[in-house]
């Protein structure tokens, strides 16, 4: 309806210009008008390029899971996007970490890597603890992530004088010592699973030490 609109209406001003004896300003006016025009359809016609931040759905077995575990929408919605967000910020670490040697020393020094992949796995498990993950999700992750970039970033200028070089070995300094805070951020998270693994196996050692011949009977015993 609009594109019938436009011509209609031009030469309408066309026609009343004609008459008036201003028809040099009108083809004036047309230009710039058909101008406008054309620049607004390339803008609305351009392809829009997809936003590489879009949460995933949500499945219905997932949303099943987080609603059986008590959580509301609100918090199954801070939980998702918290969880989106450090993925990207896990896998920009493993981008940076693989750029450079001396990255990739420290990664393999702490395994910085898999501490990170591995206390995203247990927080998919048992979102719920959630707040317990916060130094890691909200200060150590993003921190060590931003020092990475800007390490990868200056050791990838051709040239480096005397001072760049004693920043990045500071800088790696400080990404060696955030890289143990990440890992000592997993072994806190799972410190309650060895704990009670402990106790099970110390359970489990007074029973034997109390019949050793405890696994023989058992395989004698019919039913």
């Amino acid at each position: 309806m609009r594109r019938k609109i436009f011509p209609v209406v031009m030469v309408l001003i066309g026609i009343i210009c004609f008459f008036e004896g201003d028809f040099g300003d009108y083809l004036v006016f047309l230009l710039l008008a058909l101008g406008v025009r054309l620049i607004y359809q390339g803008i609305k016609g351009r392809p829009r390029t997809p936003r590489k931040d879009v949460m995933p759905a949500l499945t219905k077995e997932k949303e099943e899971y987080y609603t059986g575990l008590g959580m509301s929408e609100s918090e199954i919605e801070l939980f998702r996007e918290t969880m989106n967000i450090s993925k990207k910020q896990i896998t920009q670490l493993q981008t940076n970490m693989k750029q450079n040697a001396k990255l990739k020393a420290i990664d393999l020094r702490h395994d910085t890597l898999k501490a990170a992949k591995a206390l995203f796995k247990e927080l998919v498990k048992e979102p719920t603890r959630l707040p317990e993950a916060s130094q890691f999700l909200y200060t150590h992750l993003p921190n060590i992530v931003d020092l990475t970039n800007n390490y990868v970033e200056i050791n990838n200028h051709e040239v480096k004088s005397k001072e760049v070089y004693g920043k990045l070995e500071e800088s790696a300094q400080i990404i060696d010592q955030m890289a143990a805070l990440i890992v000592k951020d997993y072994q806190q998270f799972v410190s309650n699973d060895l704990e009670e693994m402990d106790v099970e196996l110390s359970i489990a050692r007074r029973n034997l030490d109390s019949d050793p011949d405890l696994a023989e009977q058992f395989s004698e015993q019919e039913i």
